[in-house]
């Protein structure tokens, strides 16, 4: 029989927090609000390994994770987060002395949307899940769900300055009254986690309503000429600095989950890919809802 070497003492004896497997792909079956999806989803998981032990038996995680998601593809599974959930968990009890795990998934996504003039498309975005468990508190679960959305701002700084060398608030010769002044756009990526504490649910189709509503606009695959003035002209009225996403997204989080507990933590992160410079903008904010609310 060959020698266990993962369980032999290590030279140097040091607690690591987290070894495992990442990007291992499978198949996830979802029913949720009356449909079922299929997602094709990356699993990273983790486990601790104590001082004592060498290295962790990753054979192990990879068997949890095929022997789970392979049952969900029979009998779905309600979420994401509630799949790693049972991962987290799973995990702890096949490794002895591990006492806290941790499990990423994440997934493409489809949506129908129909934009403001009609035309439905499906369009992608990314679902994103975490949970971890801990031995110390009973076995005690903690999940969250996220998403990640990719739209449009277009800068409120350019547009006052054009204002200003204006010299007025009205349009420029031959420009209708009304019309929005010139700027520079920017594809920004926003991506959002929020707690699911126990006995709550989450939507992932909410938080994309949510992120889409905090951007200046939302874009879409296909656009005719006449549709791409209309939503150029529409992201102009509301223009938006990756500091305004981030506040307007844990505003409207605020108001939509407002039965969520103040201890439940929200993580919201907002990057925009400048369009006059070689570097990006960035906000984040992370917190609980309570000292939000506060």
């Amino acid at each position: 029989m060959a020698r266990d070497v993962q369980s032999e003492r290590p030279a140097n004896s040091f607690r690591l927090e987290k070894v495992g497997v990442r990007g291992v792909m499978k198949p996830v079956q979802v029913s949720r609000t009356g449909h079922t999806v299929t997602l094709p989803t990356t699993f990273d998981v983790f486990v601790d390994v104590p001082a004592s032990q060498r290295g962790s038996h990753l054979s192990r995680h990879l068997e949890v994770i095929g022997e789970i998601v392979d049952a969900s593809v029979r009998s779905n599974v309600p979420s994401l987060e509630d799949l790693a959930g049972t991962i987290a968990t799973t995990l702890l009890k096949r490794h002895e002395t591990a006492t806290q795990s941790e499990v990423w998934a994440r997934a493409d996504y489809f949506l129908e949307r129909t934009s403001p003039w009609g035309r439905k498309s499906l369009e992608p975005y990314r679902l994103v899940a975490k949970a971890t468990a801990d031995r110390g508190r009973s076995m005690q679960t903690h999940r969250a769900v996220g998403v990640e959305v990719v739209g449009m701002t277009a800068c409120p700084c350019a547009m006052e300055t054009i204002r200003d060398g204006l010299g007025s608030t009205a349009a420029p010769r031959g420009v209708p009254d009304g019309l929005p002044l010139i700027t520079h756009n920017q594809r920004n990526r926003t991506t959002v986690m929020l707690d699911v504490p126990e006995g709550h649910e989450v939507e992932a189709d909410d938080l994309i309503e949510i992120v889409e509503s905090s951007l200046s606009s939302p874009t879409y695959e296909l656009l005719k000429r006449p549709e791409e003035g209309k939503l150029v002209e529409a992201a102009h009225r509301k223009p938006r600095f990756v500091e305004d996403v981030v506040r307007e997204v844990l505003a409207r989080i605020l108001k939509r989950y407002s039965d969520l507990p103040d201890p439940a933590l929200v993580s919201v992160k907002s990057e925009s890919d400048e369009s006059i410079h070689k570097h990006n903008a960035y906000a984040e904010r992370t917190t609980t809802l309570g000292e939000l609310r506060r």
